[in-house]
């Protein structure tokens, strides 16, 4: 009986390290009340929950291993609220665009990882983010905490979209100082030479009263338009250029003209996304094909609700894998419902919003 205990208590541990270790990252970036000092310590933190844990179960009786069993499940529970918090849930619509994001980890244990995006209504347009750190899984925690952070404050400071870019890009390379510091003091000076092997892709949207879309990009996939059939005629809209390298690859350039991508009008669609859509692939090797699971998913209704879009890709995309994600794949999708007309009698027709040149 004791030894069933202790491996109930040893799986809950096991079971608990990724949300635990998930909480202490996410409250070192979000509060920031700690030093860098505090980075081995935090790394180390499942680690030793895990030693208490086989510690207080290996030798108790059952009863403490059903407490310690519930302790652990509830750390869980507070991991869980913790990711939420980082990548939040969105609003069902903001100032007149329904919008509804999806995430899929490809990390056991993990809701989120290295794919991140956000959504702020500020007196310039709504304005969003659909970013991409490189590699996925817990590692890349930090830095999407890092970039959401810095992003939630720029979209409501920067008057321009290009001021936005470039908070972006100062609270990236600050927060790779900052660990760099805090992992390595003695070598900190060589690694902040390195930072060019962390990167991010990063898509920059604004659309405006009027559903003007303005697009900065560092090397992010370009997102699809659900056009509706009472709109102009399906055309590939084009880019006007190859998009910026990845923010922390090279500076910004002085001169980040916006894009003006498109023109949304009601009814219309934008579907983003990461690159982890395109790049999954079945047992046999085939990509995705995500251009033909967004005509699927909105095949069923003229007027298919931006949620429904994000979770017959999402149901599409894992049937496809079999469950088995090489990649995180995040997927955004929004509507302009400002000033609706009827709905039109024949299914959306879709379209790339760019092709390269």
């Amino acid at each position: 009986m004791i030894r069933t205990g202790a491996l109930r208590c040893w799986r809950g541990a096991v079971f608990a390290l990724p949300g635990l270790w998930m909480l202490t990252v996410v409250v070192f970036e979000l509060v920031g009340s700690l030093g860098p000092q505090f980075v081995p310590l935090l790394a180390a933190a499942p680690v030793i929950a895990c030693a208490v844990a086989v510690a207080a179960g290996g030798g108790r009786p059952d009863g403490h291993g059903r407490r310690l069993a519930a302790e652990l499940e509830r750390a869980k529970e507070i991991a869980v609220t913790a990711q939420r918090a980082l990548l939040r849930p969105l609003p069902p619509r903001i100032d007149g665009l329904a919008l509804a994001g999806g995430h899929l980890s490809a990390s056991e244990g993990a809701l989120v990882g290295g794919d991140l995006y956000d959504v702020q209504a500020t007196p310039q347009g709504v304005r969003i983010i659909m970013g991409d750190v490189r590699g996925h899984g817990l590692p890349a925690l930090a830095t999407v905490a890092a970039l959401l952070g810095s992003f939630r404050e720029a979209a409501h400071d920067e008057g321009e979209l290009p001021g936005v870019l470039r908070r972006l890009e100062r609270a990236l390379h600050r927060h790779l100082r900052e660990r760099a510091r805090g992992e390595h003091p003695a070598e900190a000076a060589e690694r902040d030479r390195s930072d060019a092997e962390e990167f991010v892709t990063v898509l920059l949207l604004e659309i405006r009263d009027q559903g003007e879309v303005m697009a900065l990009n560092c090397g992010h996939p370009w997102p699809h338009r659900l056009t509706g059939a009472d709109g102009p005629a399906p055309a590939v809209l084009p880019t006007g250029g190859e998009p910026l390298p990845p923010l922390g690859m090279f500076p910004l350039p002085a001169e980040l003209p916006p894009l003006a991508l498109t023109r949304l009008l009601p009814g219309d669609a934008l579907v983003l996304h990461t690159d982890g859509a395109e790049d999954a692939r079945d047992a046999a090797g085939a990509f995705f094909p995500l251009t033909g699971a967004l005509a699927e998913a909105v095949r069923a209704g003229a007027d298919a609700a931006p949620a429904t879009v994000v979770e017959r890709v999402q149901d599409a995309l894992l049937r496809h894998t079999g469950g088995l994600l090489s990649d995180d794949f995040a997927l955004l999708a929004l509507r302009n419902d400002r000033d609706r007309v009827p709905a039109p009698s024949r299914p959306p027709s879709l379209v790339r919003s760019c092709l390269r040149s």
